[in-house]
């Protein structure tokens, strides 16, 4: 017989048979085994009964797989002889083996042995019988055990006898208990009928409540319970007579004085009535009611500081900004009653200067607040960080040394890239303030799994994430500072240095969308931040700008419509888009919008604030206006979060969003090249109202 094939029995034992080196035991290789030993072994292994066999001599010991659960932890026993297996045994087992070995078969039930499996030694049941194995010639050359262990059998019958012995005592001892507890017990305990009428209470029920078991019995419990708690303890009843257990069900039970006690209820039916035990937690409720409200002075208090520093910090910038808007329109005035032309432009200047400041600060209040309009793109970050390479560095001095470590096959991911880059020119900012003697900053960009419970630290959901972090080695910073880095205007700058809402509008920016922002620092040791950003499973888009300072005119006639409640800004709207060639209507709400687009009048694209007066908002109004024409284009204009507010659905196509305030550029930039997607491959009637799409 091919060794290979021997033995042919299926099994993992099987397997562990033909691949042992059983050169290396007494038995010698495989392919030499005697007819007699290859039997036994295929019938052993075939067998799904628990059985050993340990051959020759030195009875080396085979098993099958119904066997292996006895031998439980111990050290491999294939090939090793049999009483070396069971030598903390074979003091016991050793004369029947010998026995066996003579022609003496061997039966034996429930035979105790102490054996070591699990690392101690342990008392167990075997019934087992020892079968001599026979080869040609007569003689006994090996022994096949077939074994069940009865150790649970022997135990199980052990303790019921123990239980037996015991049980009238433990009834006693029990109903002792129980009649101690019934006396004793602080909590109040009722005994009820299924439809909780009370048949017996507990002396507690007097201290507690003030009745006496007297007085209730014959009684509902139910009468009881105040009359606001009465539907869930109506409830509750019903799932006890259902067979439902009921714990930690709370109400409050009328007092004999007229009082209200709250109670905590566990309860249970059995045999025909509901046992219930009440415990009196009026004292727990009434101080968590005053640890709530204490806790909730706590945050007002602490809501109302975080308010004040808000609308200190706002006042303050604002102000100063105000100062010099008003001031240069006041200057601008009299130097044209004057006649005094020749510094207008320095006036103008800096009123526009002072009012793109106040529009940064606006941007960063709203970033901080996760409300500032995005525009995501898929984007490449490190050709981001590559194309600000240069700026950093500038921005950075020659006293500090700047190096990029660019991670391999970076993900994309979806974001603003134009307020990723007002992020990152932020840190790099804040990590030059920490080095005033100079260092070196280094900015590093890696693709990044989050796990638990790290993902969960930092509020995200496990998955993939773009990992950007700037190092420093800079003055670092203590653990009370890390732990208001990100609240507005907090600042360890010195007065007048700094507005303290760079890293809240960089936290902010990266709640928004969708990542997060780490710290790690300590003193005199620099200082880590990074921003993990969601992987976006889509290309780079990369678009090419025309680079002209000039707003672009309108290519052909069109017609915008302008809706907007505020009068100021809608004049200075249609005031431009007029001047760059196109017609302009105009509406200050939603319904009266909506009536032109509801005419015959041609309109080319809707130009609308979001949020409008009147009960529909500029969104709505889209909506219905993408009903009348659908093919509209439609510019929403607003100082809010895109995602904010639509519900972070993406725009439909033909949409977009353009934040305020804008510049005459931005704007027209957006009318034009919504009109130039607008134009369609078919011909179409030059009146784009209604009338002409139905007929």
């Amino acid at each position: 017989m091919d060794a290979t094939s021997f033995p042919a029995a299926p099994g993992p034992m099987s397997r562990r048979v033909r691949e042992l080196d059983w050169a290396r035991t007494p038995l010698g290789p495989i392919a030499a085994w005697p007819a007699s030993l290859r039997v036994a072994v295929e019938m052993m292994l075939a067998s799904h009964f628990p059985s050993c066999l340990f051959w020759g001599p030195e009875r080396i010991t085979l098993y099958n797989d119904a066997f292996k659960p006895i031998l439980g932890a111990k050290p491999e026993a294939l090939g090793r002889p049999f009483d070396d297996v069971w030598r903390e045994a074979w003091y016991s087992i050793g004369p029947i083996a010998d026995r066996a070995f003579t022609g003496e078969a061997t039966f034996i039930e429930d035979f105790p042995l102490e054996i070591d499996r699990n690392g101690r030694l342990e008392r167990c049941y075997f019934t087992f019988c020892y079968s001599p194995v026979r080869d040609e010639r007569g003689e006994v050359v090996g022994v096949l055990d077939t074994v069940i262990e009865t150790t649970a059998q022997r135990v199980a019958e052990q303790q019921l006898r123990q239980l037996t012995q015991t049980l009238e005592r433990q009834v006693a001892d029990r109903t002792r208990d129980r009649n101690r507890l019934w006396n004793l017990s602080p909590d109040v305990m009722l005994i009820t009928r299924l439809d909780m009428t009370i048949t017996a209470a507990n002396p507690a029920l007097g201290p507690v409540l003030g009745w006496s078991e007297k007085e209730l019995v014959g009684t509902s419990s139910l009468d009881l319970v105040h009359s606001d708690d009465l539907s869930l303890a109506w409830g509750a009843s019903h799932s006890l007579m259902q067979g439902e257990t009921l714990r930690d069900f709370d109400c409050r039970m009328r007092h004999k004085d007229g009082s209200y006690r709250w109670i905590s209820w566990s309860s249970s039916p059995g045999e025909g009535h509901i046992s219930a035990i009440g415990r009196d937690i009026t004292q727990e409720r009434e101080r968590a009611e005053t640890l709530r409200q204490t806790e909730e002075l706590l945050r007002q208090s602490q809501k109302m500081e975080a308010v004040g520093q808000l609308t200190g910090g706002l006042a303050h910038d604002f102000n100063n900004l105000l100062a010099g808007i008003s001031g240069s329109l006041e200057l601008l005035k009299l130097r044209v009653s004057q006649g005094r032309t020749g510094e207008l432009d320095r006036y103008i200047s800096t009123a526009r200067t002072a009012a793109e400041r106040a529009a940064t600060l606006t941007h960063r209040l709203l970033a901080f607040s996760r409300r500032q309009a995005l525009d995501p793109k898929p984007t490449n970050v490190n050709r981001l960080v590559a194309g600000m390479q240069e700026l950093i560095s500038r921005t950075m001095g020659p006293m500090i040394e700047v190096e990029v470590l660019s991670g391999p096959e970076l993900w994309t991911v979806l974001v603003d890239p134009n307020q990723l880059e007002s992020a990152l020119l932020n840190i790099c900012i804040n990590a030059r303030d920490a080095m005033p003697g100079g260092g070196r900053l280094s900015i590093g960009t890696c693709n990044h799994r989050l796990v638990e419970p790290r993902a969960g630290e930092l509020g995200l959901a496990v998955g993939e994430y773009l990992s950007l972090c700037v190092t420093d080695t800079g003055t670092g910073m203590p653990e009370e500072v890390i732990a208001r880095v990100f609240d507005p205007f907090f600042t360890t700058k010195p007065a007048g240095q700094g507005t303290g809402l760079g890293l809240s509008m960089v936290y902010g920016f990266a709640r928004q969308s969708g990542g997060a922002v780490q710290i790690a620092s300590q003193p005199g040791e620099g200082t880590s931040l990074y921003i993990h950003l969601p992987r976006h499973h889509g290309e780079e888009r990369i678009e090419h700008h025309t680079g002209s300072e000039f707003a672009p005119r309108a290519e052909r006639q069109a017609t915008v419509l302008v809706v907007d409640d505020e009068s100021p800004l809608r004049m200075l709207i249609g005031e431009v888009l007029r001047d760059l060639g196109y017609q302009v209507l105009e509406a200050v709400d939603g319904a009266s919008g909506l009536a032109l687009l509801d005419s015959e009048q041609r309109i080319d694209l809707l130009l609308a604030d979001v949020g409008l007066p009147g009960g529909m908002s500029g969104k709505e109004m889209a909506r219905l206006a993408r009903r009348l024409r659908p093919e509209l284009r439609v510019l929403f204009i607003t100082g809010y979060a895109q995602n904010s507010l639509f519900d972070n659905e993406q725009l439909e196509s033909g949409m977009e969003v353009l934040a305020k305030p804008f510049a005459i550029e931005s704007l027209a930039s957006r009318v034009k090249g919504l009109l130039q997607k607008s134009v369609q491959p078919r011909q179409r009637s030059e009146r784009q109202g209604p009338s002409a799409r139905t007929g």
